[in-house]
């Protein structure tokens, strides 16, 4: 199965412009209903999912109809189409009389990197009491780093201990992580395990907000853990859509914490029982809608 896409990584280009977002109670109060998630992040997991093999492409109308299952109007549609071309997300391409659409290949790759980060377990049960601790100092003149760092490590999984100073469990390959933003000159960079006085549950609460995060993964479940999940939704395709954005936005909140030093009760352990069992159950049909929707694009 073709894992969905999930948030790109925040480099400040324009792709992940098109992703920046964060999960809301629905509008009308209604916990069942589904989470509000922009178009352009229905039209990334759509990608994610259905077109990343290089040779596919949609039509226009196509993807204005996928848009159409999730609740998305056509004049929105059609803005959100035109402002991920401009940025470099997707492209077009002509056969006969009709436009398709595809993603770019800086689109494909990121993709596919997301992919493997949305389905990764959030629940760390393999934790060596290893941490990655990052210390920067940026002077003003440099803000636009400054907040594209911050932004970087956030979606990494990195916590502020305090201004200027991050750490994430385990072991981060932070020149990797970094090497798109001129910054690596202003970092120092330690693995390190926690010493007395300093108690891993108040470091952890400290770093991270432990109770946002589970607010995050008890919506999903109100939302998503029933016999029939969002019965108001026209099909598989709609639901998987709504699935795989709401699940992967939650995978840009959780940093992966120790479960060990988790409540008992941590609400990610079933929620992703349940998004697993799900994004299986709703494959086969939104793939079959898909297929009546995708095309192969012919060279130009």
């Amino acid at each position: 199965m073709t894992s969905a896409a999930a948030l790109v990584p925040p480099d400040g280009d324009d792709l992940a412009a098109d992703v920046s977002e964060e999960l809301a109670v629905p509008a009308d109060g209604d916990p069942l209903a589904p989470a509000p998630v922009r178009p352009q992040t229905h039209v990334l997991m759509f990608c994610g999912v259905h077109l990343m093999d290089p040779g596919l492409a949609v039509p226009t109308q196509g993807l204005i109809d996928v848009l159409a299952r999730v609740g998305v109007g056509e004049h929105a549609a059609r803005s959100t189409v035109s402002r991920m071309l401009r940025r470099g997300t997707l492209e077009r391409s002509r056969r006969g009389k009709r436009i398709h659409l595809s993603p770019t290949a800086r689109a494909l790759a990121e993709l596919a990197e997301g992919g493997e980060r949305a389905w990764r377990s959030p629940v760390n049960r393999t934790w060596d009491g290893q941490w990655t601790l990052l210390g920067f100092s940026l002077p003003e003149s440099r803000r636009a780093d400054r907040h594209l760092l911050r932004s970087r490590l956030q979606w990494a999984g990195f916590g502020m201990l305090q201004n200027g100073l991050w750490v994430a469990p385990g072991q981060v390959d932070v020149e990797a992580l970094l090497q798109k933003l001129d910054v690596l000159d202003a970092l120092k960079v330690f693995r390190a395990a926690v010493a007395e006085p300093t108690q891993v549950p108040d470091l952890i609460d400290d770093a991270w907000d432990v109770a946002a995060l589970a607010r995050g993964y008890e919506r999903f479940l109100q939302r998503w853990d029933r016999p029939d999940p969002l019965p108001g939704a026209p099909d598989d395709l709609a639901r998987q859509l709504w699935l795989h954005g709401e699940w992967t936005l939650l995978a840009r909140s959780d940093p992966g914490l120790p479960v060990e030093y988790l409540p008992a009760d941590w609400p990610a352990v079933r929620a992703e029982h349940v998004a697993l069992r799900l994004r299986t159950r709703y494959h086969q049909g939104a793939a079959a809608i898909a297929a009546r929707l995708v095309e192969r694009a012919d060279p130009a």
